[in-house]
């Protein structure tokens, strides 16, 4: 059985168990099958405090015994983590606040756009996962642009004139008993290069 290409974390407890620096360097390194002892002479760690860190990752789910082989007279326990990539959920964070976003319905407010964005980072995920589970390929598409406005007006006069030619379009090829598919569009400025990545 081969790992997830992405698990969503959607529970509290389990984004707490993965959250650790070491941890993290666990689920990285562990894409690719390791053993306790074979990561304690990668990491320079004491092989007892990988176990353990092992151990909690393995009860969360996030990593998973792949095969056991004597060594020296010990069972060796090899592991890999259980998804290529873990997304975290954004309304684990808050779910409160996130659900209040979603339902502000504003276009131009900025938490309606990180409501929507959360929601799609969390479908998306999750069908992917599934599908993948499935032996089939999720069919998505994404569209992005880069534009410049003069004034503020105009992004308000570019969202309706977008939003407008998104309706004429979408009428076009709806079709009753066809697959539904959402459209999200958004926009936002674009963050200024810091250079410190």
């Amino acid at each position: 059985m081969t790992p997830d290409a992405m698990r969503v974390l959607a529970e509290p407890d389990r984004l707490r168990e993965a959250l650790t620096p070491l941890r993290r360097r666990l689920l990285e390194r562990l894409r690719t099958p390791a053993s306790a002892t074979e990561l304690a002479a990668e990491l320079e760690l004491p092989r007892q405090k990988l176990n353990y860190h092992l151990r909690v990752l393995e009860r969360a789910g996030l990593v998973e015994l792949v095969a056991e082989r004597r060594r020296r007279g010990c069972t060796e326990r090899i592991l890999r983590a259980s998804a290529d990539a873990f997304v975290v959920d954004p309304t684990v964070l808050n779910s409160d606040e996130q659900a209040t976003f979603t339902a502000i319905g504003d276009r131009y407010a900025a938490e309606h756009l990180v409501g929507v964005a959360a929601d799609t980072v969390r479908q998306v995920a999750r069908m992917r996962t599934a599908a993948e589970r499935a032996g089939t390929r999720l069919l998505t598409f994404t569209l992005e642009a880069d534009i410049r406005f003069a004034q503020p007006a105009d992004v308000h006069r570019f969202a309706d004139a977008l939003h407008d030619a998104v309706a004429r379009t979408a009428a076009e090829f709806d079709r009753a008993g066809g697959r539904s598919y959402r459209i999200v569009v958004g926009g936002h400025p674009t963050p200024k290069e810091t250079g410190n990545d």
